[in-house]
């Protein structure tokens, strides 16, 4: 058991008896570090007392353990330092996300043949999924992150919302496509399909009805009202086709999300309700669609 006497000092308890020169930190948990260390410089820094422990170091510390002391408290200030940049870094990969994300869109949408015009008016939300890399997990697969953007209002028809945080497992279709990094961009048409997707977790296929959106002439008589979300893939090399991701799943990245808008919040609220605003970060990608389709058009 470690005590304080009346001079901050700190004893390690051996029956009734304290001696400054038997304290054991070896073992010391590093939860209670940042406030050990102010007593322990103050014990390191005194005059010596024999008052408190008579023939023992003369009230001082070993050297090897004074020595030790001070190694952990170097430690520890090197740890603080990293915690210290984790937000920060964590915000920084964030704000990547939203800015390749709106990279993505606005190079896909500058070619008229890659999305429909009309496909791109009627969708009442995008998401978009940046370099979705493959991961080598058992068979193979892909998984990634990026942002959904819905348009506003309880029709869903109004200006385009701010962009919430979500993920992409695409499995082993990654692998399929032949690509090992993919950009995705999903188009959901329907309200019905939107409020599935924003309840959480969802499979394409399974809980909305997903197929590989028309480009070009294919686009000519492809609508569907039956269809909730068409996709889309760009290949590193460039080649842009529709992509089926029936079996893959969706889900809200809510730690993102806190990170974003520095609380816990749903996508819901944000792409909905309109609890929050756009942030700088968030910007480019909301101006690239409130320009390419400024008004929902069925």
């Amino acid at each position: 058991m470690f005590l304080l006497d009346r001079r901050n000092q700190v004893h390690f308890a051996i029956g009734h008896r304290y001696k400054p020169c038997a304290i054991i930190f070896l073992s010391f948990p590093l939860v209670i570090l940042p406030v050990s260390f102010v007593t322990i410089g103050q014990y390191l820094d005194h005059e010596p007392d024999n008052r408190w422990s008579p023939g023992c170091h003369q009230g001082r510390l070993p050297v090897t353990i004074k020595r030790g002391l001070m190694m952990k408290k170097t430690a520890l200030l090197a740890l603080v330092s990293v915690a210290a940049t984790l937000p920060v870094f964590a915000q920084n990969k964030i704000d990547d996300r939203l800015g390749n994300s709106a990279e993505v869109l606005k190079q896909i949408l500058a070619k008229p043949d890659e999305i429909p015009k009309a496909y791109l008016n009627k969708a009442v939300c995008v998401l978009v999924f940046p370099a979705v890399k493959k991961v080598a997990v058992g068979i193979g697969g892909s998984y990634g992150r990026g942002v959904i953007v819905c348009r506003s209002g309880t029709g869903m028809t109004g200006p385009w919302s701010a962009p919430a945080m979500y993920k992409l497992d695409v499995g082993s279709l990654g692998v399929q496509l032949g690509s090992s990094t993919t950009d995705y961009v999903i188009l959901v048409e329907t309200k019905t399909g939107a409020e599935k997707i924003l309840s959480g977790k969802m499979k394409l296929g399974a809980d909305a009805t997903a197929v590989a959106g028309p480009t070009g002439a294919k686009a000519v008589g492809a609508n569907d009202p039956n269809v909730d979300l068409l996709t889309y893939s760009r290949a590193k090399s460039g080649l842009f086709a529709g992509a089926s991701l029936a079996g893959a799943s969706l889900e809200t990245d809510d730690d993102a999300n806190k990170t974003v808008y520095g609380k816990d919040i749903t996508a819901t609220a944000i792409v909905r309700e309109g609890a929050v605003k756009t942030t700088p970060a968030g910007q480019p990608l909301v101006a690239t669609l409130t320009k390419e389709s400024p008004k929902w058009i069925n």
